[in-house]
């Protein structure tokens, strides 16, 4: 778990360090990640305050101050394992994968309300939560809530960051997700949390309940 103390420049300091040991890890500055958070913000309508859309470990976990959640839907984006996982819940000997949201489809899931005089002080906590290398790109998104459309963010893939994955089969996104292990925990808690917290929502996301089923095949194999 995540806890909101420990978000701080410090810990990710010390985590790109941590990664850099292992070989090449593209990571951004403070001042570059904080540069994006500004550019978002410039461009964001804020008098009401920030809808934050979350599809993978913010559904359980967030870590940042939020007044309400409401479930919600994205058009025009699909959760995937597409991004590749060396720290977090990956690690050198035991590397991962991670969902981001990629281009097609849509997205259950939900949205969080950031009142204005908490926007500054909690972007700045999901600034450093989802931008350490910059594998995401802050989206301006119209979100359905329900009876109404609200404007929003999301974090969604960069398809020109060096570990983006634009394409693997089920069957090898399921491997690294039964082995995938770091210092956040495994891919394959980080998988069934994703899938209790839509089932709470009554929302069926096939292709994670896919992932979920080959996983235990493949444990299945082992005890055979």
């Amino acid at each position: 778990m995540l806890i909101r103390e420990e978000i701080n420049r410090e810990r990710i300091d010390n985590l790109i360090r941590e990664a850099k040991r292992h070989g090449p890890f593209h990571a951004l500055t403070h001042e570059e990640r904080d540069e994006t958070r500004r550019e978002f913000l410039a461009n964001a309508k804020l008098d009401d305050g920030l809808w934050v859309f979350g599809y993978g470990s913010l559904l359980w976990n967030p870590a940042f101050h939020y007044t309400d959640w409401q479930p919600a839907r994205l058009y025009g984006f699909r959760r995937r394992f597409c991004l590749a996982a060396s720290i977090g819940r990956g690690s050198p000997e035991k590397p991962g994968l991670m969902l981001a949201l990629d281009h097609g489809g849509s997205c259950n899931g939900r949205a969080f309300h950031i009142a204005p005089e908490k926007i500054e002080s909690e972007t700045d906590i999901l600034w450093m939560r989802e931008m350490i290398s910059g594998s995401y790109n802050a989206q301006h998104v119209r979100l359905r809530l329900q009876g109404k459309t609200v404007d929003g963010l999301t974090f969604v893939i960069n398809r020109a960051h060096p570990r983006y994955i634009s394409d693997m089969d089920l069957r090898e996104t399921a491997r690294l997700l039964a082995s995938g292990e770091g210092h956040l925990g495994t891919c394959r808690e980080y998988l069934n949390n994703t899938i209790a917290h839509l089932d709470e929502m009554n929302v069926r996301d096939r292709y994670l309940h896919e992932l979920q089923q080959k996983l235990r095949e493949f444990d299945e194999q082992e005890m055979s």
